[in-house]
């Protein structure tokens, strides 16, 4: 019997051995806006003429590619004209890069 306390105090020790561990709660994800919603730190690029036009609706087509309002494909195909007005507004033809970014709102939907 005098082992008795000894081996009490064994499987005290022992059990305590085998407790979980509580681990931190998973970090929250990040803030996101809901699909479909433009987030709430999209800003729209400044700039006048051409220039100001290219870089604003090139915003555009990315924030609807990123909530989802286009496809890959049709973003690519808008962006490329995009890039051919950029060229165009950085050769110094102002009224032909305008000119190009209404006709392709035009052809893809978008406002004027």
């Amino acid at each position: 019997m005098r082992h008795l306390p000894v081996l009490a105090l064994a499987a005290v020790l022992l059990s305590a051995c085998q407790t979980p561990t509580a681990s931190p709660p998973p970090a929250p994800p990040p803030a996101q806006a809901a699909p479909g919603v433009t987030p709430s730190t999209f800003s729209m690029p400044t700039g006048s003429g051409c220039s100001g036009e290219v870089e604003r609706f090139q915003a555009v087509i990315d924030n609807d590619l990123a909530t989802g309002h286009t496809t890959k494909s049709v973003h690519s195909r808008v962006s490329g004209e995009i890039a051919r007005a950029r060229t165009s507004c950085s050769s110094g033809n102002e009224a032909g890069a305008i000119g190009q970014i209404r006709a392709t709102k035009a052809r893809f939907g978008y406002p004027g």
